[in-house]
């Protein structure tokens, strides 16, 4: 078996990304602190053709060195808006019939690998800040509360990794 070289990967070309049909998935930054987190979400954002980032509150916004460093030209590709305050964006969402799914430890939340997607849904995932998490408020708010199942020590995954898990996990079961 021999490892692919990047030109044999097909991948689309920035102007094709932009064109490409979008995963009905929104991803809602609320309060990440880590640059290195948000560029890292950029980048799954990237390789599952998510429809947009809205970044708000004290996440920081392209363009950044810190954020280009594990973004690598991510930012360029997915479409990102920043607003000041997370709930807005959250009943603004809504309001648009889209539905939102905080993604956090909280009572009667539902297991990720339990989670159902409907047809013809659109979500957004609303991650939260490395220490407290998705805002109480937005989690109030929200039409689901997803917590990944763990099985070690460990109370948390980091956020950019937590986006990777749901994202591909919702990304598979939208596909089906």
């Amino acid at each position: 078996m021999r490892k692919l070289k990047n030109s044999e990967l097909d991948r689309l070309s920035v102007d094709a990304f932009k064109e490409a049909e979008k995963t009905p998935l929104i991803i809602v930054l609320d309060n990440i602190r880590s640059l290195n987190n948000i560029g890292s979400v950029f980048r799954t954002s990237d390789a599952f053709l998510i429809e947009k980032i809205y970044l708000c509150g004290i996440t920081a916004k392209p363009p950044h060195k810190d954020i280009h460093k594990t973004a690598l030209g991510s930012t360029d590709t997915v479409d990102w808006e920043y607003a000041e305050n997370t709930l807005d964006i959250v009943e603004k969402l809504q309001a648009d019939n889209i539905k939102i799914c905080a993604i956090e430890q909280a009572e009667n939340a539902i297991m990720l690998n339990d989670f159902k997607t409907e047809a013809h849904t659109r979500y957004a995932l609303v991650f939260g800040n490395e220490v407290k998490g998705v805002a109480q408020n937005v989690v109030d708010k929200s039409d689901f509360v997803i917590e990944i199942p763990q099985y070690g020590t460990k109370h948390s995954l980091n956020i950019s990794v937590s986006c990777g898990v749901v994202t591909w996990d919702l990304f598979s079961k939208l596909q089906q």
